[in-house]
């Protein structure tokens, strides 16, 4: 069998064969007909020899691709234990559980881990509905929480739901400013739990009010449901916050975290929960299971990655303060074409005129070297995750590639 990785045509040819032609567009428009071959850092290795400025990569690599921490403690992981018998108790799993409760000071106590963040929404709402005997869940609009069957239900985009019939679970959309959408939610007494991103990444990172937040989760507690914070984007340092909820004094029954949990070297997420909604599984540790769920190679990056993430936690808050002050004078030099700019911490969403014109741009970012992810949800938003291992030459060469971009994007409509 040959191991030799295909060259860049190859790859596009494969990809469009056994994935999808789509996908190989993309990903050559994202490359400029280049492909991945290595990365370190903040900066992306291509096969045509360029070196791009990763700003997207949704979300993952939070402490840069490869940090040498991360990478050393799975290679360990490796090279003694780097499977698990799932009969046998596993030390790596177990430290990394205690570590993440340890990382919230101990609000909740109890750990189920995952592969990836609709993982852990289905596992939530999972438990919600069997610990409430309830079978509803309040959503919120413009919230994404995955593409399986069950978390999709809960994602709000007719696009990702498109040509599926019905759901598995009876969801309510809520709107992101309706105060009384859990009450009302909740008066049929079948109100399981409320599910809901502090801030929403894929709908072009949109903070929720934090006055309806403290409302809905008032009211969910006095009728008996449970409240989610969905933190697999936001969380972890992200925008800022260790959890955004907790940091909030929101009184939530449980966090779910992913993407750079694994420090961006292995996929893991995680719902950190109260010992109220874990009851199905402690009665019952069968109930959910999964082969690679809480995999000791995914969990040996566990510890080393949050410590990094700490040890970066006040040079993230520098990132942000300059990404803010540079993306509002941006916003003020083309005001015909940035509706709005919004963000927190590491998290930035640039509201454009039109959809047309942020894909504009989002090619311009491509020939300048400069790796973004689009919102999925909002096609108007080009979206900037700037990772821990840059610093201000980063931030000022993204923020110049940026301001380049919509320029020559602006100019370009205005012809048209």
């Amino acid at each position: 069998m040959d191991h030799e990785l295909p060259d860049a045509r190859e790859t596009f040819d494969l990809v469009r064969r056994h994935f999808s032609p789509r996908l190989a567009l993309t990903g050559s428009f994202a490359g400029r007909g280049a492909v991945e071959v290595g990365a370190e850092g903040c900066r992306v290795t291509l096969s045509d020899g360029r070196s791009v400025l990763d700003f997207g990569s949704y979300a993952v690599p939070l402490l840069g691709h490869r940090h040498p921490a991360v990478v050393a403690g799975v290679r360990e992981a490796l090279e003694t234990l780097p499977t698990a018998t799932r009969s046998l108790a596993n030390p790596v799993t177990a430290r990394a559980a205690a570590t993440l409760v340890r990382y919230f000071e101990g609000a909740l106590p109890k750990v189920y881990f995952g592969l990836n963040g609709a993982d852990a929404v289905e596992v939530a709402v999972k438990l919600a509905r069997l610990a409430s005997g309830r079978g509803r869940v309040l959503a919120v609009r413009g919230g994404f929480h995955g593409k399986s069957t069950g978390a999709l239900a809960l994602t709000h985009s007719p696009l990702f739901r498109a040509g599926l019939r019905g759901s598995v679970i009876d969801v309510v959309h809520a709107d992101p400013e309706d105060a009384e959408a859990v009450e009302r939610a909740a008066a049929s007494g079948e109100l399981a739990a409320v599910v809901f991103e502090p801030v929403q990444g894929e709908n072009g990172v949109v903070a929720l009010p934090s006055a309806v937040l403290r409302r809905w989760c008032a009211d969910a507690r006095r009728h008996g449901a449970f409240v989610v914070a969905d933190e697999i984007q936001c969380g972890l340092r992200r925008c800022g916050e260790r959890s955004v909820a907790l940091a909030e004094g929101l009184p939530v029954d449980a966090v779910l975290v992913g993407k750079p949990l694994g420090g961006g070297v292995v996929p893991l997420s995680a719902v950190v929960c109260s010992e109220e909604l874990y009851a199905p599984l402690e009665a019952d540790p069968f109930l959910h299971s999964a082969t690679f769920g809480g995999h000791p190679l995914a969990c040996a990056a566990l510890p080393p990655a949050l410590t990094a993430i700490e040890q970066r936690a006040a040079h993230g808050v520098e990132l942000a303060g300059a990404m803010s002050e540079g993306l509002a004078r941006l916003r003020a030099r083309h005001a015909g074409a940035v509706r709005e700019v919004r963000g927190r911490g590491l998290l930035w969403g640039v509201d454009y005129a039109s959809p047309h014109l942020a894909g504009d741009v989002v090619l311009g970012l491509a020939d300048a070297g400069l790796l973004v992810s689009p919102c999925l949800s909002r096609p108007t938003t080009v979206r900037l995750l700037p990772s821990l291992a840059c610093g201000p030459s980063e931030v000022a060469e993204a923020l110049a590639a940026l301001d380049h971009a919509t320029a020559e994007a602006e100019a370009r409509c205005a012809e048209r």
